[in-house]
């Protein structure tokens, strides 16, 4: 049975705190791990950003935008990760379908 893979998108907000090379290395960090497990990796940094709402008395945020296409197993261990990782903030992981 082949693989069923998909297109997906994950936005992540990186606390601007930890300093211009500690975003540059998660930022890398998870590009890489996506590049391990998926194929069709694009990165897009927006930049510094005001968040719509404070989170965790935290006014601005890194924001990365990351476009993969894996199989629905990566996504998931992506979240986890993106969960236990010091800096983030916010993630969100989108399937854009096949």
């Amino acid at each position: 049975m082949a693989k069923i893979t998909e297109n997906y998108e994950v936005v992540y907000i990186i606390d601007p705190a930890l300093g211009e090379e500690a975003v540059a290395a998660t930022v890398e960090k998870f590009k890489t791990l996506a590049e391990q497990h998926s194929s069709v990796v694009e990165v897009e940094e927006w930049g510094k950003r005001r968040l719509a709402y404070a989170i965790d008395y935290k006014t601005e945020g890194h924001y990365v935008l990351m476009s993969f296409t894996s199989d629905s197993a990566f996504p998931k261990e992506l979240d986890r990760v993106l969960g236990i990782t010091d800096g983030i903030l916010r993630s969100m992981i989108v399937c854009k379908g096949a």
